[in-house]
């Protein structure tokens, strides 16, 4: 039985020797293209594009490139991995990218002090130790995923505009030192989870809406805390008085002063609190003599009273009109009195509808052009359109006036044709029947473009152009020449080859992220309504890319839309 097992093991051996060599010709025979790991080229390609191109990320590319052969704009690289990415204070505007997760190796993220605004994307690079996204536009809340990121040692998400509340994401950040959460529209209790947090050192959060109480911060082991300027009430826990640096004006709480044995700053510029008697002979002292000053105080509040008894009997035997008159005086102040109240609440009604007002996150949103329709109504559509405009006798060229040989699908809207232009680009052309729409009006068709123009995920198929004239309504798609999904699953001969089980995880994690950019990510949200597998297609590396986003605006025929749907 032992000289079995060892045969065996040198037979195992010997195989993965000759795989070994195998593998090693072939990449000695390959001439290297990238050094960069490809994931991590294509997160930063879908980045780059998400940032608009922008000319300050020098040597960075929307399609191919090396990120760590050519030294792109704020990339630091480890062998064939991206470790770093500082591409601070550049004035980048647009937004992160959605393939972020995959950047595996990614330690350090640095975006911080640009004009980067929506969302914090849902799925952040897994095992990074510093994420800086302060000094942006960003809007909603703190992503789930950083409940996963258990290497995370710092996280400044400061002077944005998130809102909501913190989100008890943080049981499982036990290597968290740094949070700063300060100068947002965070609102609600603190998490339970903050507990957990054994290794914070410094937690600021001035400058937000926050309420409860600070319990929850008690067994930490802070060195700064600063929690100024929200709206938390209670009792402070006497643990935080004994932090170094602890701020906590602007409040409500019910024991501002410090603590006896102890002058602690309140403000930034630091004022002393009371400070308590001293101890032994000097704390009998007091004793005796608060006992004093309650005795006299007695006595004199005794003689207080006698005296405003004696003042009340001279009143009431004052004549009747002295007595009426005073009555209409004492009445009239009382007027005064509460007109002044009233108008203390209105105005403070106006502050807390204002502050109410200031933090409203603020929304990117598509330029709006007014223009006055046929009937005198006046209409509101999105405007610049991003797509290219295309004649229809350029489009007709490209697909041969539309014939049947270019003709490479069907759908609720119309049929797609495949279009050769004259240099060498081919793209998808859907011509759509205008008997399937209930919107005639050209301007409700050009809204719906400048809505689809702005869709940009690596797993939606990009509207690049449209056309609009002589009654014609053409959408104008980057071509992928794979097919779809549906087409692979049912009709290919080799499909459940070429669908493996790695192949339908892709392909399943693809769709899942664009209907998450729709969803979560787009203002306001898209509906897809006629999501299916036909809609789905593949490229060449089976990666899935999602087509028809926003036609649901233009509302086809519903029993046409049904039909097709159990046709698929």
């Amino acid at each position: 039985m032992g000289y079995s097992n060892r045969s065996f093991s040198l037979s195992m051996t010997r195989l993965l020797l000759n795989e070994l060599v195998v593998l090693g010709l072939i990449f000695a025979s390959t001439p290297a293209q990238c050094v960069t790991d490809s994931s991590d080229v294509q997160a930063l390609q879908v980045m780059y594009t998400s940032l608009n191109s922008p000319s300050k990320l020098t040597n960075w590319k929307t399609n191919g490139g090396d990120p760590c052969g050519e030294s792109w704009e704020g990339v630091t690289c480890e062998g064939s991995a991206v470790v770093s990415l500082d591409i601070s204070g550049l004035g980048l505007s647009g937004t992160m990218g959605y393939l972020l997760s995959d950047l595996m190796s990614l330690k350090t993220l640095d975006l911080s002090n640009n004009n980067l605004h929506d969302t914090i994307p849902y799925q952040l690079p897994p095992n990074v130790t510093s994420v800086n996204l302060a000094g942006n536009n960003f809007s909603g809340n703190l992503p789930y995923s950083i409940s996963a990121m258990i290497t995370l040692t710092y996280l400044n998400v400061s002077h944005n505009m998130l809102s909501l509340s913190v989100g008890d994401y943080f049981a499982n950040l036990a290597r968290l030192g740094t949070l700063d959460l300060s100068f947002n529209n965070f609102s609600g209790d603190l998490p339970l989870s903050f507990s957990s947090l054994s290794n914070l050192s410094t937690l600021y959060m001035q400058n937000n809406q926050l309420t409860g109480s600070l319990n929850v911060l008690s067994g930490l082991s802070l060195t700064t805390l600063n929690v100024a300027k929200n709206h938390f009430n209670g009792s402070i826990p006497q643990e935080l008085f004994s932090i170094p640096t602890f701020i906590y004006d602007g409040n409500s709480f019910t024991n501002e002063p410090s603590p006896p044995g102890r002058s602690h700053n309140k403000h930034n510029s630091g004022s002393g609190g009371h400070t308590s008697p001293g101890s032994d002979g000097q704390s009998s002292d007091s004793d005796n003599g608060l006992s004093a000053g309650i005795i006299v105080g007695i006595v004199l509040g005794s003689l207080l009273l006698l005296l405003v008894a004696v003042l009340a009997f001279v009143f009431c035997i004052r004549k009747n009109k002295r007595k009426v008159s005073g009555a209409r005086a004492s009445r009239a102040n009382l007027s005064v009195s509460t007109g002044n109240v009233h108008t203390e609440t209105q105005e403070q009604r106006v502050k807390n509808v204002a502050a109410v007002v200031d933090l409203k996150p603020l929304q990117a949103e598509p330029v709006m052009v007014e223009r006055m329709s046929k009937n005198g109504s006046l209409n509101r559509m999105k405007s610049p359109i991003t797509a290219t405009s295309y004649t229809v006798a350029s489009l007709q060229t490209a697909t041969n006036s539309f014939s049947q040989e270019y003709l490479i699908g069907e759908g609720s809207l119309g049929r797609v044709y495949k279009a050769e232009f004259p240099n060498g680009k081919t793209m998808a052309i859907k011509k759509i029947d205008n008997a399937a729409l209930s919107l005639q009006e050209e301007d409700n068709f050009l809204e719906a473009i400048s809505s689809m123009s702005r869709l940009r995920h690596p797993n939606i198929v990009t509207l690049a152009g449209y056309c609009a004239e002589h009654g014609q309504r053409l959408l104008v798609y980057e071509y992928i020449g794979n097919g779809s999904l549906h087409d692979m699953l049912h009709f290919s001969d080799d499909g459940s080859k070429m669908l493996s089980w790695n192949a339908r995880v892709r392909v399943a994690l693809g769709t899942a992220r664009a209907l998450e950019y729709l969803h979560e990510v787009c203002l306001p949200s898209v509906v897809h309504r006629n999501f299916k597998s036909a809609n789905i297609l593949l490229d060449e590396e089976l990666n899935p890319h999602l087509s028809d986003c926003g036609l649901a605006a233009l509302t086809p025929n519903t029993e046409r839309q049904v039909k097709s749907f159990f046709q698929q």
